[in-house]
């Protein structure tokens, strides 16, 4: 009679003792089939195919242009030379010159060889880890494709810094040359085509840091499961750098900590040291520890201020243009004014409503065109009626003095006449000129909308010869977007 109660407690004890040891595993692939389920792994991989293969082709682009524009150069320096007494050495430079650019440019063009990929991009590295783990999941289709791209923009901005490499060896070459020549402009050329090109690859690699909203989710769903967590730590390109904290038995990881002094033996050791010191000796540790640190900082400004980031980046002989590294989409700026008449009771007769694109040439001037509307509003609050009172088109140029104050300036053509055909705008002699120079305070936004908002205070010193006589001056608030 005992024996089928033994049955039927071992039984219950097995189960339960294999859903113990099981809960992990299923738990976890129950966590991410829930953030699978949140996420379109296909929708996914299309978006970070597309973003990898427009920055490569972009910086296939650049990096055949940077070479071409240097070789060009080069060809140059040494056909000068052909006159000269190291005509034949200059005849074996050009030869070599020529190998030399040919080797880099086939390799922008060969399939990615990913094994020399050997520079650590943290966001390129998440994505592509994040797509091996998908793969290895048994997702396929667009994941493969993606991952292929990610693998082969790895390879393409370790070839960018072999470039960036090559181009820095030749014109510390080209220095000494050129100086002997008298050529100064051509090496300040140079030294141009050097440093934007680095600073290209740089605002590429800045892209990756802008995630679209599909890629933060997905890595924000992911890192926060375990089974992710440890495929990162495993597979990622930092874990191939340094040792992820992870299973302290692990031999790798018993291997990389061996020898190593600990957190414990180094606060021991800052601690000797300072009694050692004497009683003043945390203050003047204290001290030392600012000093070095404003040094840095000081240091850190200097080269941000320049337009460099990194150790790799060289402070230029010339003043930076920013604008160079951005595409001519992104140079531009788009915006609106506002510029009202009054009649009587604050109540505004007319509004001159303006809509603006700019083209950023550098970092301190603006040139632009724009077009305008003049609305009527009727003659007071108990007469309100909108009408359309006439049209401008406009150019203008904007130069940057000091902080937020600008020099501005333009030329505008304005139909003030209602028109009810278009035919009527025709008529050359009815549009009236304007020439205008003032200054304009632009002030910051942190809006969706608008960047920031600009006032100008204008002259127009062309309005003496209007018949009627014009408003000379002129204010215009407008907002950019």
């Amino acid at each position: 009679m005992q024996q089928p109660k033994r049955k039927s407690f071992i039984r219950p004890f097995l189960l339960t003792s294999v859903l113990l040891v099981c809960s992990p595993v299923l738990f976890s692939q129950t966590n991410l089939d829930t953030v699978l389920q949140k996420i379109d792994p296909q929708k996914l991989a299309g978006v970070i195919a597309d973003k990898a293969g427009k920055i490569e082709k972009k910086l296939v682009e650049k990096s055949n242009q940077t070479l071409n524009s240097l070789q060009s150069k080069e060809e140059k320096i040494y056909k000068k030379l052909l006159g000269g007494k190291d005509s034949m050495m200059a005849k074996i430079k050009l030869n070599e010159i020529d190998n030399k650019y040919s080797d880099l440019k086939s390799k922008l063009t060969n399939p990615a060889i990913i094994s020399q990929a050997k520079q650590y991009i943290p966001n390129l590295d998440s994505l592509s880890t994040s797509l091996k783990f998908l793969q290895e999941s048994g997702i396929g289709g667009k994941v493969t494709d993606a991952l292929a791209k990610t693998e082969s923009l790895k390879d393409k901005f370790q070839q960018a810094e072999e470039i960036k490499k090559f181009i820095k060896e030749r014109k510390e070459q080209f220095k000494v040359q050129l100086e002997k020549l008298g050529m100064v402009k051509q090496l300040k050329k140079i030294n141009k085509e050097v440093y934007y090109y680095a600073a290209q690859v740089k605002e590429y690699k800045e892209i990756l840091k802008d995630p679209k909203k599909i890629e933060k989710k997905a890595l924000e769903l992911l890192s926060k499961t375990k089974v992710w967590k440890n495929f990162f730590a495993k597979n990622s390109m930092l874990a191939s750098l340094f040792r992820m904290p992870g299973n302290p038995d692990e031999p790798l990881n018993m291997a990389s900590l061996a020898g190593l002094q600990t957190r414990t033996q180094v606060n021991n050791l800052i601690q000797q040291q300072l009694q050692s010191a004497g009683p003043n000796g945390m203050e003047q540790f204290q001290q030392n520890i600012n000093a070095a640190q404003a040094q840095l900082n000081e240091l850190k400004n200097k080269i941000i201020n320049a337009g460099g980031s990194s150790s790799d980046d060289e402070l230029p002989d010339f003043k930076p243009n920013n604008q160079k590294t951005k595409s001519f989409l992104e140079r531009l700026e788009y915006g609106t004014n506002l510029q009202t008449q009054k009649s009587n009771n604050f109540f505004p007769v007319t509004s001159d409503i303006a809509l603006s694109v700019g083209y950023k040439l550098n970092d301190k001037s603006i040139i632009g065109v724009g077009s305008s509307i003049k609305m009527g509003w009727g003659q007071g609050w108990q007469r309100i009626r909108i009408s359309s009172e006439g049209v401008g088109l406009r150019s203008f140029v904007d130069y940057k003095i000091k902080g937020s104050f600008w020099i501005s300036g333009g030329y505008e053509m304005n139909y003030r006449s209602a028109f009810n055909r278009v035919e009527q705008l025709q008529d050359l002699t009815a549009w009236q000129q304007s020439g205008l120079i003032g200054i304009s305070k632009v002030i910051s936004m942190k809006t969706k909308l608008f960047k920031k908002t600009n006032i100008k205070l204008l002259w127009d010193f062309m309005s003496y010869r209007q018949v009627p006589v014009t408003q000379p001056i002129i204010f215009r608030v407008g907002y950019n977007f």
